[in-house]
């Protein structure tokens, strides 16, 4: 599963498998929030070059600026440290799902994040391949699971929140699930590697949201339309 679809598996939403505890951390100093950040960010960028497997992992304390011994009390490992920055990742996503609500109308905010979420995974492909070889394989195959069903759920759930909005103002049909839309997103990603994905991806989301709209016909329907 070395694709973008990463960020939108649609098959971890799949699995049987109990999601692990969210106990929330004990809040750090704020030097250890800054060391912390500083590790994150250093990770970001060294995954999206995709030149993380020919670093050694004490290397990322010594590109992040923090001692060696901060790295590993903060990510003991680089599964821990990859896990982390998806984490942020997705936390970013719904974030933007949310501001987009908040502002927009809800069927150009639905618009807005599907267009905005191909714009995303043609940036990040790079991360999201370095993310998924390293939560999803050897060791870490277990946990990484679990933080990608996480992840994934979270996602869905903003979709699922931006659909229902635009249901309910009655620009879309209410017969179709966030959990389509979800398929097609992890399509659009899965196919990354095709020569025109870019212009092809748009054309997907633009069927999408073709088909999400709500004919005039139904529209007449609804109740005081």
């Amino acid at each position: 599963m070395e694709t973008v679809s990463v960020f939108v598996n649609h098959e971890v939403l799949m699995t049987d498998k109990p999601l692990p505890a969210n106990t929330a951390p004990k809040p750090l100093r704020a030097d250890a929030q800054r060391n912390r950040a500083a590790l994150l960010a250093t990770a970001r960028k060294v995954f999206a070059t995709g030149a993380f497997f020919d670093l050694r992992f004490d290397d990322f304390a010594r590109l992040a600026g923090v001692g060696t011994g901060t790295l590993y009390r903060h990510f003991p490992t680089r599964e821990a440290l990859a896990e982390a920055v998806y984490r942020e990742e997705v936390a970013t996503l719904c974030g933007r799902a949310r501001d987009l609500q908040a502002t927009l109308p809800a069927a150009e905010a639905l618009a807005t994040f599907l267009r905005g979420m191909v714009d995303y995974l043609h940036a990040h492909a790079g991360l999201a391949r370095t993310l998924a070889t390293l939560m999803t394989t050897g060791a870490s195959a277990s946990t990484g699971s679990g933080t990608l069903a996480e992840g994934s759920r979270a996602l869905e759930q903003a979709v699922t929140d931006l659909v229902a909005a635009a249901v309910s103002s009655g620009a879309v049909r209410d017969d179709v699930s966030a959990g389509a839309v979800m398929m097609a997103l992890h399509g659009i990603g899965a196919a990354h590697d095709r020569d025109d994905w870019r212009a092809e991806a748009d054309g997907v989301i633009t069927l999408v949201l073709d088909g999400l709209r709500r004919s005039p016909a139904d529209a007449a329907q609804r109740p005081g339309g």
